[in-house]
C-alpha cells in the first residue's frame, strides 16, 4: 500500500449503516416516496427527459413542443380552478351551517329514526361542518330541514312614513276684517 492510500472503512460494532456510495462523503441513501399525483413538476421532468434523449438527427417537432407546453399550462389552470372551487364549496358549507344556529333542524339517524332540535353551535374541525343539537353532533349533510322557531323570529321594523313631495302651504291668517 502506498502512503497516500486510504484504508477501507470498517464497521467496528457501531450501529451506523455502511456507506452506500463512495463519493468522498459517507452517506446512506435517502428514501423517497413515489408521487401519487401528476403535477407540473412531473410533466416538466418528462419533457426534459424527452428532450435530453431525443435523436439529434430528428429533433422534436416545435409544434409538438408548443402543444405539450400548452397542455401543461392548461393542466395548471385546471388544478387552480379545482382548488378554488373546493375552497368555495367549503365556504358555502360553513356559511350554511352557521345560518342554522338558533333554527329548528331535522335529521334522520342511520336506523331511520327522525329527530329534531335546536341548533346551538357549529364546529368547523372536519371537512363537513358539524352542527351541535342538544347533546348530539350532526354532520351538515345529514340535516334534512330547518325552520325558524316561532315566537323568536326577528320582526321587520315598521316602515317609516314617506314625506309628501309637494307640501302644501300652511293657510295664512286672514287679515281682512269683515
Amino acid at each position: 500500500m502506498s502512503e497516500n492510500a486510504i484504508p477501507p472503512i470498517t464497521n467496528t460494532g457501531s450501529s451506523m449503516a455502511p456507506p452506500s456510495v463512495v463519493n468522498g462523503i459517507n452517506t446512506t441513501p435517502g428514501r423517497r416516496e413515489p408521487k401519487q399525483v401528476m403535477d407540473s413538476e412531473v410533466f416538466m421532468n418528462l419533457l426534459v427527459a424527452q428532450l435530453r434523449h431525443q435523436d439529434p438527427s430528428s429533433p422534436m417537432d416545435t409544434n409538438q413542443m408548443i402543444s405539450q407546453t400548452t397542455q401543461l399550462a392548461t393542466m395548471e389552470k385546471l388544478t387552480a380552478m379545482d382548488r378554488t372551487a373546493t375552497e368555495s364549496f367549503s365556504l358555502q358549507m360553513r356559511t350554511a351551517a352557521s345560518a342554522l344556529i338558533g333554527q329548528q333542524v331535522t335529521w334522520e339517524d342511520a336506523d331511520g329514526t327522525k329527530h329534531s332540535g335546536v341548533a346551538k353551535s357549529v364546529s368547523f374541525a372536519n371537512a363537513v361542518p358539524l352542527v351541535n343539537v342538544g347533546d348530539k353532533t350532526i354532520p351538515l349533510d345529514h340535516i334534512s330541514g330547518a325552520k325558524s322557531i316561532t315566537g323568536t323570529e326577528i320582526s321587520k321594523p315598521a316602515p317609516l312614513p314617506v314625506p309628501d313631495p309637494m307640501p302644501q302651504a300652511a293657510p295664512t291668517p286672514d287679515t281682512r276684517t269683515s
